[in-house]
C-alpha cells in the first residue's frame, strides 16, 4: 500500500459492526473544543471532519498539499482544517473561533475550535455562549492545568452543563489507565464545584483516530464507553421553553395605515393568537391577534422564529422593549447581580459607566466588582476592579428598568455585553444571576406598613379568608414594572 493510500485507510480500526439505525434528530448539536494550548483541539475536530467524510475530495488535497511532510503515520496535518489564518498556520496555534459542520447518520453538529492561549480567552468565550456541549481537551502527560480551569469555568458560566473530557494523546503515556483514571477523577471534582454533573470521560488519540470515530480496544481494552462521536449523539439540546414567552422588540412595522406589527425574534417559550401579553418595561397588556411571517400568516410561533406580531389594541412600544406571556414574566428592576468575564486590557473599572447590550435594548449602567474568581484555588475573593480575562461577580445599576431572565433559564434574555462608550470596543461579555433588591420589601410609614410582593403571590394572599376578613383596611394597588422600580428606589432613599 502505498503512502499515499495510507492517509486514509491504513492506521484506521476496524469498524464496529453495523448496528440498527436510530432515529435522526433534525436539530444540530452545537459544541466548542476547548482547553489548554497544544492540547491538540484542531487536530481532534480536524480528525472528526476527516473520519464522518466531511472533507471533500477538493479539501482533501490542498490539506495534503499544505501539510508538505507528513508525519511518522503518514497523515496530513488535520489541525489545517480549522486553522485558516496564516498567523496560526505560522504560529502553530489557534486564535480565532473556527466553525465547522459535520453530520452523522443519526444527526448534525456546528463545532467551534476555540483558542487555547489566555490572552485569547475572550474568543473562547464566544465560543462557549451558544453551545450546548464542552469538549474539554486535556494532554495525558500534562493532566489538568490552569488553562483547562479557565475553560471549564468559563463553559460553566455561559450555561453549558455537559461536559466531554477527551483525555487526549493517551498513546504517548503507553494507554496508562491509571493516569487517565487519575485526571478523571480530578475533572469531575473540578466540575462538581462548578454546579456541572454531567461529564463522560474520553482516553483517546486524536492523531490516531483511537476513541473519535472508530473505537480504540485494541489499544485499551479496558475501556468500555462510548467513543467522542457516540457521547456526541446522545447528548441534548439546551431548550429555549423553560420560560414563557419572550419577543424583544427589533422593529415597529408600519407598512400602511391599517397595520401595526412588531417584529422580532421569538427569545424563548411561544405564542399563538389570542394569547394575552404584556409589554416591559410599561406593563401594558394586550392580547396576539396575528402571527405574521415573510410569506404566511401562523397559527403559533416558538423560540428561533422571525415573525411579526399585531396585537389588539394600540400600545406604546418601541425596540428594546420585550413582549411576553403574562403569566410568565421576565424580572425588571433597577439593580442586577451578575457574573461576567472581562474581554480588554484595562479590564472593568468601576468608576466608569458603560453601554449594556441587551437583546435588542441598550442602557447606561454602572458596574460594581464584587468578587475574582481565583483560577488555582477556586476561591471567590474580594475585588475592587477586574482585570482583563478576570471571571468576576457584579453589581449592576441603572437609570432606568432593565429586563432579564436569570441565565441559567434563559440564554438569550439572561446574557450581554458591556460596551466602552469612548472606544466602541466590547469590554465584557456577561450573564445575570437574579434581580438585586434595593431593600428588603418592607416599607413602613407612619400607621401604615407596605408590602411589594410578585402578582402571583398577591393574588394568593388576597383569595385567602384571612384577608377577606379584613379587606377593607388593606389598600391594594397594582403598579407597573417602572412604577415598581421607582418605588422602591424612592423608598430606598428615605430609609
Amino acid at each position: 500500500m502505498t503512502a499515499q493510500h495510507s492517509a486514509t485507510l491504513s492506521i484506521l480500526p476496524e469498524a464496529a459492526p453495523a448496528k440498527a439505525p436510530a432515529a435522526r434528530d433534525s436539530r444540530p448539536l452545537r459544541l466548542i473544543t476547548c482547553g489548554s494550548v497544544d492540547d491538540g483541539k484542531s487536530t481532534l475536530i480536524g480528525r472528526l471532519l476527516w473520519d464522518t467524510k466531511a472533507v471533500k475530495e477538493d479539501q482533501a488535497a490542498t490539506l495534503k498539499r499544505d501539510s508538505g511532510k507528513q508525519n511518522d503515520l503518514g497523515l496530513p496535518d488535520f489541525a489545517l482544517l480549522l486553522d485558516g489564518l496564516q498567523a496560526e498556520r505560522e504560529q502553530g496555534i489557534t486564535i480565532d473561533v473556527a466553525y465547522r459542520y459535520f453530520a452523522t447518520d443519526r444527526r448534525s453538529f456546528i463545532v467551534a475550535d476555540t483558542p487555547g492561549h489566555e490572552q485569547y480567552t475572550r474568543n473562547m468565550a464566544t465560543g462557549a455562549s451558544t453551545a450546548d456541549l464542552a469538549v474539554l481537551l486535556v494532554d495525558a502527560r500534562a493532566g489538568i492545568l490552569e488553562q483547562t480551569r479557565r475553560h471549564a469555568t468559563i463553559a460553566a458560566l455561559m450555561g453549558i452543563r455537559q461536559f466531554v473530557l477527551a483525555v487526549n494523546k493517551i498513546d504517548l503515556t503507553h494507554y496508562d489507565r491509571a493516569g487517565f483514571e487519575r485526571i478523571t477523577h480530578e475533572f469531575r471534582e473540578i466540575a462538581l464545584s462548578l454546579g456541572v454533573k454531567q461529564v463522560t470521560a474520553i482516553p483517546m488519540s486524536a492523531l490516531k483516530g483511537e476513541n473519535v470515530v472508530y473505537e480504540g480496544k485494541a489499544a485499551m481494552p479496558w475501556y468500555d464507553g462510548p467513543t467522542l462521536v457516540e457521547a456526541l449523539e446522545l447528548a441534548t439540546i439546551r431548550s429555549s421553553q423553560a420560560v414563557g414567552f419572550r419577543l424583544p422588540v427589533q422593529r415597529v412595522s408600519r407598512p400602511g395605515e391599517s397595520f401595526r406589527g412588531y417584529q422580532g425574534t421569538v427569545a424563548g417559550g411561544s405564542v399563538k393568537p389570542g394569547d394575552s401579553v404584556a409589554i416591559l418595561p410599561s406593563g401594558m397588556v394586550a392580547n396576539v391577534t396575528q402571527i405574521v411571517t415573510f410569506d404566511l400568516v401562523r397559527n403559533a410561533a416558538v423560540a428561533g422564529d422571525a415573525i411579526t406580531l399585531v396585537l389588539d389594541r394600540q400600545v406604546d412600544v418601541a425596540r428594546g422593549d420585550m413582549i411576553v406571556s403574562i403569566d410568565s414574566q421576565p424580572q425588571v428592576g433597577l439593580s442586577f447581580d451578575a457574573q461576567i468575564v472581562a474581554l480588554q486590557p484595562e479590564g472593568i473599572q468601576p468608576t466608569k459607566r458603560y453601554w449594556l447590550k441587551a437583546g435588542t435594548r441598550r442602557q447606561r449602567v454602572s458596574v460594581q466588582p464584587l468578587t475574582l474568581l481565583d483560577l488555582k484555588s477556586g476561591a471567590w475573593n474580594a475585588a475592587e476592579s477586574l482585570p482583563m480575562n478576570a471571571i468576576g461577580k457584579v453589581k449592576l445599576s441603572f437609570d432606568e428598568a432593565a429586563i432579564f431572565d436569570p441565565y441559567e433559564q434563559n440564554r438569550a434574555t439572561g446574557a450581554f455585553i458591556l460596551i466602552d462608550p469612548d472606544t466602541n470596543n466590547t469590554v465584557a461579555g456577561g450573564m445575570v444571576t437574579g434581580k438585586q433588591a434595593t431593600v428588603d420589601g418592607i416599607h413602613r410609614d407612619g400607621n401604615r406598613v407596605i408590602l411589594s410582593l410578585p402578582a402571583d403571590l398577591a393574588d394568593q394572599i388576597m383569595a385567602s379568608e384571612l384577608f377577606a376578613s379584613r379587606r377593607h383596611e388593606a389598600e391594594v394597588k397594582r403598579l407597573t414594572a417602572a412604577e415598581a422600580a421607582q418605588f422602591w428606589d424612592d423608598a430606598a432613599s428615605d430609609i
